[in-house]
């Protein structure tokens, strides 16, 4: 028949049509009608048989190729930070798919299957490119747990506080792993209905009561990436010392550390003198330089790709997981005393009421004269200062006290937000055991760097500002009118007042925590203004800095540690026009939303760490009666603050009392039906620990006291109890209309 393709025709039409391939579109597209179809159809068979088309349900393609919209499996990120995926209906050898993300594509995750349509590539090291079309699965769900052996195979019980579901490991699924076994497990199959879910253990974490556990257990589960590859240690160690060069020689400046006394890393020094220009009486000059860090770390580089990964580094009471290898956070990005060390400072002048007047960046070398701690600074300041710290008081010490009570001032005009909010400190021996928990003394030491390090920050956001350069800002937006009626609601119900129907400033919140302070609420108060805040973050659009009461904020003095200030550093080189080793993040929204998780994962870890070595120091206190002040509020129970350690604990609703509360969720209370017993945030209550799990972090407490009193006995029992709850009344009333209507059928 004249009309019909070639076979050549065929399959040069199947070659650029990837999405027209089945028989009818192969059809119209070459105007074959009727009895012409039967021919078509022979030929799509020879060419099959023949090996060059292969038949997947109604559509034709070229033997060996994926259909143009195929799902795949999301393998990982190379070394190159390209994220890969495989076909997950390929052979024993399956392509590699390099994945295309654009904006508002979801983060993926190893493991995760996607929807995505593909292009052939040639020439490159992969077969495809992929572009998402949407997301259908994440990947195995992964539990972290201890493994218990049993008859055939053994089971699974997560660590993860609230999770009492085990998991049922098959015999050829154990890997090795030992009776009381710290384990990592992933599901294996979907999940069923009926019995337990089933899984596979993938790597052994040892004794789950050794030490340093606790934080290990973070780590693994946080998936918090704990080792360097060789190749980045490899290239980290391979740096040397910066020299002069066209840097700004800063190498007599005073430029001293201050840091607790147990840091192994200093990344900012400071100086500050009198300003001696006559216009600007009782002013001062502050100088704040920061390891040059974008020097070693070079867009691009082994280092870089794996410092972005981490994103931040993590700290935990007994380690650190740094975002740099030692080479570099410990010895070459590390301000040590008497060495050249290369930095990006910054020359501040302010008036003699903190105003800032104008600022200066500069690439220099520094030489640090001394590395101090908070406590020997401040005791100096307060006229006992040791050896090392008595000979700088004069020119250095008390210049800087100088300059931070003119900066004092500006905070005060300012009015950012005034949490008090004490930090816990965690003492622990060689072994790893809880020695002693207690907070943090809050001296006019740490205050002093704060100030100075914000200054810098806020010149470093001014600067690329002005110059039109881009860079990841840190964003503190307002809070939102709903966590701000939840906030008046605990206010109202203390006793004191938020005003409304006002724009609200800091101030207004400052206002409201000067109330509340040396008052019983003074902890609810600043815990509930905390939880009304919104989530900091990075990007790339500047929405200001509530907390601080700042409009222009970025990360600058910290590139050891996080990645935000290390994309400041870059784009400060770029601007100054410093070198070659500047900003080139061409998608700094998506690098804002990676460093942004990298963050709360490690705050989430860092605060789960912290809550099981709480619960390991109070694990031998079982029994012990405790005081302490209500949290939080919910349906399963109630949160109490302990004090002296400030470890939470929960009071499950079934055991408050001999009657049934109810939770209001809007008011934050549990009210006992009988009794009319309202219990409210901030309450005080004495409480005995009942129970303490170290390897979850768990806390369950029994109420003794509310308010200095005992909680009165209803004659009832709480939820589950056999009195006439609601429930209870409900299923009485329903069998007893089932008895009367059997009892008339039988009649």
């Amino acid at each position: 028949m004249k009309n019909l393709p070639t076979k050549a025709d065929i399959l040069s039409f199947i070659e650029d049509n990837p999405t027209k391939t089945n028989k009818r579109d192969i059809a119209k597209a070459f105007g074959i009608k009727g009895a012409a179809r039967i021919d078509l159809k022979r030929m799509l068979k020879e060419l099959q048989a023949e090996g060059h088309l292969e038949k997947r349900r109604k559509t034709y393609r070229e033997d060996g190729a994926l259909p143009p919209v195929s799902v795949c499996r999301v393998t990982g990120i190379d070394a190159d930070g390209d994220l890969f995926l495989e076909p997950v209906e390929a052979g024993d050898t399956p392509p590699r798919v390099l994945f295309i993300a654009k904006d508002g594509d979801p983060a993926l995750a190893k493991g995760d299957r996607v929807l995505c349509r593909l292009t052939t590539v040639s020439g490159e090291d992969y077969a495809y490119e992929a572009r998402l079309i949407r997301r259908i699965g994440t990947g195995p769900a992964k539990i972290l747990g201890i493994y218990r052996k049993g008859a055939e195979g053994g089971r699974v019980t997560p660590i993860d506080k609230g999770d009492d579901k085990e998991w049922r490991v098959p015999p050829g699924a154990v890997s090795g792993a030992l009776d009381g076994e710290l384990v990592e497990a992933e599901q294996t199959g979907p999940k069923s209905r009926m019995g337990l879910p089933q899984a596979r253990i993938v790597s052994r974490l040892g004794d789950p009561n050794g030490p340093r556990a606790v934080s290990l257990i973070a780590i693994h589960q946080h998936g918090i990436p704990d080792e360097f590859p060789d190749d980045v240690v490899l290239e980290a160690e391979a740096a040397k010392p910066v020299k002069l060069g066209k840097r700004e020689d800063l190498r007599e400046l005073p430029l001293i550390t201050i840091d607790p006394s147990d840091a192994r890393d200093h990344d900012d020094a400071c100086y500050a003198h009198a300003d001696d220009d006559p216009k600007n009486k009782g002013g001062h000059v502050v100088w704040v330089a920061i390891a040059d860090v974008a020097h070693y770390v070079t867009p691009g580089s082994k280092l870089d790709i794996e410092a972005r990964k981490r994103g931040n580094s993590t700290y935990f009471p007994d380690r650190v997981v740094p975002m740099l290898p030692e080479a570099l956070s410990g010895d070459l990005c590390s301000l040590h005393e008497g060495v050249e060390r290369a930095c990006i400072a910054v020359r501040m002048v302010l008036d003699s009421e903190g105003h800032k007047l104008s600022h200066r960046f500069t690439r220099g070398l520094m030489r640090s004269p001394a590395a101090l701690n908070y406590e020997e600074v401040q005791a100096g300041q307060d006229g006992e200062p040791n050896d090392k710290v008595a000979p700088l008081m004069e020119d250095v010490i008390t210049p800087l006290y100088a300059a931070y009570e003119a900066l004092k001032t500006a905070r005060t005009r300012r009015q950012p937000l005034e949490l008090d909010l004490p930090e816990r400190r965690i003492a622990m021996d060689e072994h790893g055991k809880v020695i002693s928990v207690a907070f943090r003394d809050r001296l006019d030491a740490h205050k002093l760097i704060e100030e100075f390090m914000v200054l810098a920050n806020v010149c470093a956001a001014e600067e690329l500002k002005a110059r039109n350069t881009p860079l990841l800002y840190r964003v503190h937006e307002e809070p939102s009118p709903e966590k701000l009626d939840s906030l008046r609601e605990i206010v109202q119900a203390s006793g004191l007042t938020l005003a409304k129907g006002q724009v609200l400033q800091t101030r207004h919140l400052n206002q409201l925590l000067a109330q509340a302070a040396g008052t019983d609420q003074a902890e609810l108060i600043n815990i509930s203004a905390l939880r009304s805040m919104t989530q900091a973050y990075y990007g790339p659009q500047n929405f200001g800095h509530f907390g601080l009461a700042l409009r222009d904020y970025a990360h600058f003095t910290s590139p050891i540690r996080r990645y935000a200030d290390l994309i400041v550093h870059r784009a400060l080189i770029s601007a100054h026009q410093w070198g070659d080793d500047g900003l080139v993040d061409d998608d700094l929204k998506q690098t804002g939303e990676h460093i942004s998780m990298t963050e709360r994962r490690s705050m989430v870890a860092e605060r789960d760490t912290t809550d099981r070595y709480l619960a390991a120091f109070l694990a031998d206190r079982v029994g012990t009666e405790m005081e302490g002040r209500v949290s939080g509020i919910a349906k399963f129970g109630m949160f109490v603050k302990l004090d002296g350690s400030g470890a939470d604990g929960l009071i499950p609703i079934g055991t408050l009392g001999r009657e049934y509360f109810a939770y209001d969720r809007d008011a934050q209370t549990l009210r006992g039906e009988k009794s009319g017993v309202v219990i409210g945030l901030g309450a005080r209550v004495l409480v005995r620990l009942a129970e303490a799990t170290p390897i979850t972090g768990g806390l369950v407490l029994e109420l003794l006291e509310l308010d200095g009193k005992a909680l009165p006995q209803t004659g009832g029992r709480g939820r589950g109890g056999p009195t006439k709850g609601r429930k209870t009344g409900k299923y009485a009333a329903k069998n007893a209309k089932l008895k009367k209507k059997l009892k008339r059928k039988r009649g």
